[in-house]
């Protein structure tokens, strides 16, 4: 087992939620502290307030990751005997690194809004609003037929060859390779200043751009040749969108009322908002996490029968009124599933890589709100 250091653990962190996923303008990333140190102890928390850093602290944390971002406006000045001075004072003494994942961690695969999605048992979920669209590129590389194998599933293992629900597709036809190795060379087969041909394998596969090192890697380590020949082609298929929100439906129609019921029980909430009728009857549902004001008109078009986000204007409510969409507010602090969710994300990849590292749930509540 290996103690890792600050980037390392953050390296790995980010295969889940990439940085390039993030909203333009999100404030993501190291916001106080370094990541040059070992770390030992990693604590996910939803916000970062005085009394959470006080039970990092408590714990000997070494990074806190968040999601919503501590510092998000630019700081004018630090006074350390207010809260928000006292906090940053506090995590600068304890050596502890603070490091945001916000809309990155709303956005990606199996991030906060899939979370949020899964509590609620919505099925057949897409994307609501699509941000991005992740490049494709096409890696073809020849192999003496003895190897084609090994390299074949190396690149596979890697995350290349993944079409739909299938994994590790290639296209393979052979031909003969031909190579002069010249002095200086080490060559796998064949003599120096002898003209060698060899019986090869021209393997296709397609892989995702943010992966093309990684299967590349893979294939070099995997491949017998000291000279490797490869070819990289971009290309215009259409690669996985991802975006914020999901839209899915409930296994059985249900009233509003009923469907609030659910939402409140499901994301462990006391009390809920709710816009529209309560006997209308709901199936297909939208979820954004957080503050989902400006989304109403998407949640809309893609044809949900309510929209569930946090934080509603009222001006926002009269809008959905109109719109004939149900809203159902469970309050901004539902993305607390982030904490128990990246935890065992990051427990599974520290397995992987053998990353000696414990994972701390914040046991503190940082819902500002007393529902009465």
């Amino acid at each position: 087992m290996k103690t890792p250091n600050g980037y390392e653990m953050i390296q790995l962190f980010e295969q889940f939620a990439p940085k390039h996923l993030a909203m333009e303008g999100d404030k993501i990333g190291l916001q106080i502290g370094t990541l040059n140190k070992p770390i030992r102890r990693i604590m996910i928390t939803l916000d970062v307030l005085e009394h959470v850093v006080d039970e990092a602290i408590v714990h000997e944390i070494d990074l806190i990751i968040a999601h919503h971002p501590p510092i998000f406006r630019p700081l004018k000045h630090i006074v350390t005997d207010q809260p928000y001075g006292r906090m940053i004072e506090k995590c600068i003494k304890h050596n502890i690194a603070i490091y945001a994942a916000h809309t990155n961690l709303d956005i990606a695969k199996g991030g906060v809004n899939d979370w949020i999605a899964e509590a609620l048992q919505l099925q057949n979920v897409d994307v609501l609003v699509p941000t991005y669209e992740e490049p494709l590129k096409k890696l073809v590389v020849y192999v003496p037929r003895t190897h084609a194998d090994a390299v074949r599933k190396a690149m596979g293992d890697a995350g290349a060859g993944h079409i739909g629900n299938y994994s590790h597709c290639t296209f393979n036809s052979e031909g003969i390779g031909t190579f002069l190795p010249e002095e200086g060379a080490n060559p796998f087969i064949g003599q120096q200043g002898k003209l060698e041909t060899v019986e090869e394998v021209r393997i296709e596969t397609i892989v995702p751009a943010r992966l093309q090192r990684k299967v590349i890697r893979a294939m070099l380590q995997t491949h017998p040749y000291e000279e490797v020949a490869y070819d990289v082609y971009p290309l215009d298929n259409k690669g996985t969108t991802y975006g914020l929100g999901r839209i899915g439906t409930l296994s059985e129609e249900m009233t509003l009322q009923q469907f609030a019921e659910h939402v409140k029980t499901s994301l462990h909430v006391p009390a809920v908002r709710v816009v529209g009728e309560l006997a209308s009857r709901v199936r297909k549902v939208a979820v954004i996490g957080g503050d989902g004001n400006k989304y109403i008109h998407e949640a809309k078009m893609s044809g949900a029968d309510v929209y569930v986000t946090g934080d509603l204007y009222y001006h926002v409510a009269h809008d959905a009124l109109m719109l004939g969409l149900n809203v159902v507010d469970p309050g901004h602090h539902v993305e607390k599933v982030m904490k128990e969710g990246v935890a065992n994300v990051l427990k599974t990849m520290c397995a992987q890589q053998k990353f000696d590292v414990d994972i701390y749930v914040s046991q503190t509540n940082t819902e500002p709100f007393t529902f009465i």
